[in-house]
């Protein structure tokens, strides 16, 4: 018995991570990447780009590039427009920072 029962412990997590895999509203690098992929060719249209750098806890780092990490309008890109959309779609998120 004490088999069975370390198999359906083991077997707990990997069914709560594949739950958690398939939610699109759950904080996980590839539900933020599909947000990011939405936004995408807006940036690409004024030459820019951003990227994930890390995820700490429900705070999105993210790397602005191109035109974008110098832009004099970038805080706005990333707050009103980034940030606004990740906690939109993925309420998890508390705040999305640059990292330089």
């Amino acid at each position: 018995m004490s088999s069975d029962t370390t198999t359906s412990t083991a077997e707990a997590p990997a069914a709560a991570e594949a739950a958690l895999a398939h939610d699109p509203r759950a904080l996980t690098v590839d539900n933020v990447e599909r947000v990011l992929d939405e936004l995408r060719p807006y940036l690409m249209a004024d030459g820019g780009n951003v990227e994930i750098v890390e995820i700490d806890g429900p705070i999105v780092k993210v790397r602005l590039q191109g035109a974008c990490g110098s832009c004099p309008s970038s805080t706005m890109t990333l707050k009103m427009g980034i940030e606004r959309k990740l906690r939109e779609s993925i309420p998890e998120v508390s705040e999305v920072v640059q990292v330089l």
